[in-house]
């Protein structure tokens, strides 16, 4: 894929999440928010306690962090962190000794999970980056989430080595992604927006 294509794949992705992060009740090309979180099995609990932007605008493709073996006092990083529910859900998981960093390159998403954070206290860092280039220390990370991220990112074999280096000795990689059972047809004029079809 030459350079061109992926920028223009890399800012349609972008532009589709963050109009999800701006007008999550507007229609999208991929499913939003709080009935689509439940219908993916995260607790009722869950949706509840987290706060309410950040459910709004989920748009994950699995329950990644109620299953992702987190224990009190993890170091948790939320890769592709979109409005913040896995990360909350995360951080409450982890404790009042763990920690949680959330990255994610849609700065819209970024914001509308930082003023949900900041409006319920969490400890969070929120860091605005690709997945391919993380702002973090080498073997810094016990857990890693990944909720829906690798086949959004046109570069996504940069990611494996990028997550194996923060991670720590032991680390772990928690991740769900979308499997097609059959090859689908290839659009006739392919677009940014035929990368969520």
């Amino acid at each position: 894929m030459d350079s061109a294509t992926t920028s223009a794949l890399r800012e349609g992705v972008r532009n589709a999440y963050s109009a999800a992060a701006l007008e999550p009740g507007a229609k999208h090309p991929f499913p939003v928010g709080a009935a689509f979180a439940a219908s993916l099995g995260y607790p009722e609990e869950f949706l509840q306690a987290a706060p309410s932007e950040s459910v709004a605008s989920f748009a994950g493709v699995a329950n990644v962090s109620c299953f992702a073996p987190l224990l009190d006092g993890a170091c948790v990083l939320d890769l592709g962190c979109g409005s913040g529910l896995d990360t909350y859900v995360a951080a409450r998981r982890a404790g009042s000794t763990g920690a949680t960093v959330a990255v994610d390159f849609s700065l819209d998403m970024l914001r509308r999970a930082r003023l949900a954070g900041d409006a319920h206290g969490h400890r969070i860092l929120f860091l605005q980056a690709s997945a391919e280039q993380l702002p973090l220390p080498d073997a810094s990370i016990d857990v890693a989430l990944a909720n829906g991220i690798f086949n959004l990112n046109p570069e996504r074999e940069l990611l494996f080595p990028e997550l194996a280096r923060v991670l720590r000795p032991g680390g772990t990689v928690a991740g769900a992604e979308l499997i097609l059972k059959e090859p689908m047809p290839v659009p006739e004029n392919p677009s940014p927006e035929s990368w969520f079809s």
